[in-house]
């Protein structure tokens, strides 16, 4: 009502008021003591009715006003509001709740103030559970005393799940007692899908980088690692976190290193990939190994942050490679030269015959005849190991004595070891298993390989021999001059050789043998310091 009119509503009444009471104490016939009182009691009660009039009709009204805004505002507030809200009392009463809240239990249309969780469950029969949930719920959150946070999560009718975070403030009395529980809850199911399949795609991605069988590494622009998988150890021998913040370059062998420096600008710069390229890597043991990389840039937000790539031990692979060219090469050659020979062996046994028979009739010119006898046999000697590189004929294993064959190659070389003062040590092993082979063409790879050792001037040459895995492994070390690391990789090559006199077919028909026996040799050398030949041969064939 208008603040006017309560004045004048005020007016009307005061003056009716006092026409009417004025009107009973005139009919009453008392006398002026009587009279007075009773216009006092009348005025005292006016000014009391005044005052509740007043009260009620200005200063209650406006405290109504007040707190209907209040609440007005507070309704538009949480309703705008995409979280649930839910206001209870200290008995779990629901006093307000927005209309998200209303939705989500679908009880839009139910009189809820006054009722608990319980209460309401009988409106919902879908989300009885949900509500009892609830109940229990908040009583935990009571019984903590302050602010709780929990995750839970409703089931909706269209099977799928809604996640809420959910906050519990509980409001007490001074005297300790239960006022008010507020409820606040974020529906954060997409984020929790999304989590989830971040968390997918991260799980995926650790997958592809720590079990990946190659070599994954990542690193920042300047050229520095941030991640390596396990493989790292197994293929350098170092550990990764040695290099973790550090470049790798230092274990790039000097020409490789120079390939990968070139590549790397060219991925920062170009954006370019590094496919399939193969560098030399040092390993922690020392030696050399092959890998084959693969180099992309790693682009965020259309900015190149550095690399990522991957590098596969391709050692074996290119030794094979080595072996098949070799073992192709042999086979070409040792074609050749079996012909070759052939024909040179047949005017060869005719000069030789007339040769000794001059010689038998010329006593002046012997020492030539001598001379040119020796040079046929030498010649001679070498059209035979042209004929065994060139036509190797099938070879039948039989179980042998690795040390009885030794015990024939070391009484053959003695003589030739005396000469030269070498001593060549052997200890015997009797536990060695009988290896399935060609004896004779063991012998001669091992004659073949300890000739080597005798003429590069060694004073010491030992022979080691184990077994481990159905495989025998044979040590020959000398302490001789060493092979040029340049002339490693043409070892095994026919007509190849170090020596001043040496045809190189020596190795060639030993590589033959150790192919035929499916056994692997391996040349380790340094130069002043000697030679380590490692042959591998299988017990059983």
């Amino acid at each position: 009502m208008h603040k006017k009119r309560k004045i004048l509503l005020y007016i009307i009444l005061g003056i009716i008021w006092i026409i009417f009471t004025d009107l009973i104490v005139a009919q009453l016939n008392s006398d002026l003591h009587v009279y007075i009182l009773i216009q006092q009691i009348k005025g005292f009660i006016f000014v009391i009715l005044s005052g509740f009039f007043i009260y009620y009709a200005f200063v209650k009204k406006a405290e109504n006003q007040a707190v209907k805004a209040e609440k007005e505002k507070l309704e538009t507030l949480i309703n705008s509001m995409v979280d649930f809200v839910n206001f209870k009392d200290g008995q779990g009463r629901w006093t307000q709740a927005n209309e998200f809240a209303l939705k989500l239990f679908q009880i839009e249309h139910v009189d809820y103030v006054g009722k608990k969780d319980t209460d309401l469950a009988e409106y919902s029969e879908f989300y009885r559970e949900a509500f009892y949930y609830c109940e229990a719920s908040d009583e935990e959150a009571w019984q903590v005393g302050k602010v709780s946070r929990c995750i839970e999560q409703i089931p909706t009718p269209d099977g799928t799940t809604k996640t809420f975070d959910t906050i519990k403030v509980p409001i007490f009395h001074q005297d300790g007692s239960r006022k008010e529980l507020v409820v606040m809850g974020r529906d954060i199911t997409d984020q929790v899908q999304v989590e989830k399949k971040l968390e997918k795609s991260r799980q995926n991605y650790r997958s592809l980088v720590e079990f990946n069988p190659e070599l994954v590494f990542i690193l920042n622009r300047e050229g520095h690692v941030l991640e390596l998988n396990p493989q790292f150890k197994s293929m350098t021998g170092y550990e990764a976190k040695e290099f973790l913040g550090k470049s790798i370059l230092s274990l790039i062998e000097k020409n490789s290193k120079r390939l990968a420096i070139q590549a790397f600008n060219r991925i920062l710069k170009d954006q370019t990939n590094w496919v399939n390229q193969e560098i030399t890597v040092m390993h922690k043991d020392g030696s050399q190994r092959v890998f084959r990389c693969t180099a992309v840039p790693t682009i965020i937000n259309n900015e190149v942050l550095g690399a990522i790539g991957y590098a596969m031990d391709v050692t074996k692979e290119k030794e094979t490679e080595e072996r098949l060219r070799k073992t192709e090469k042999l086979s070409v050659v040792g074609e050749l030269a079996a012909s070759v020979a052939h024909e040179i062996r047949n005017p060869l046994t005719s000069i030789k015959g007339f040769i000794q028979f001059m010689n038998s009739n010329d006593t002046k010119n012997q020492s030539y005849y001598t001379i040119m006898l020796d040079e046929l046999e030498r010649i001679n000697q070498i059209s035979s190991e042209l004929l065994a590189l060139g036509k190797p004929r099938e070879v039948q294993f039989e179980k042998c004595d690795i040390n009885q064959i030794f015990a024939s190659v070391m009484w053959l070389l003695e003589s030739q070891a005396n000469l030269y003062n070498v001593r060549i040590h052997y200890n015997r092993n009797h536990s060695l298993a009988h290896i399935e082979c060609e004896p004779n063409q063991l012998k001669q790879l091992f004659i073949n390989i300890i000739k080597n050792s005798i003429e590069a001037e060694s004073k010491t040459i030992q022979i080691h021999v184990s077994e481990k895995m159905n495989q025998l492994q044979i040590r020959i070390h000398d302490d001789g001059n060493g092979i040029d690391e340049d002339r490693m990789d043409r070892l095994g090559e026919p007509f190849y050789s170090s020596k001043e006199k040496g045809t190189g077919l020596g190795l060639a028909v030993s590589y033959r043998i150790i192919q035929a026996h499916h056994g692997n040799i391996h040349f380790d050398s340094k130069l002043k310091e000697g030679t380590t030949v490692t042959i591998d041969l299988p017990t059983t064939q």
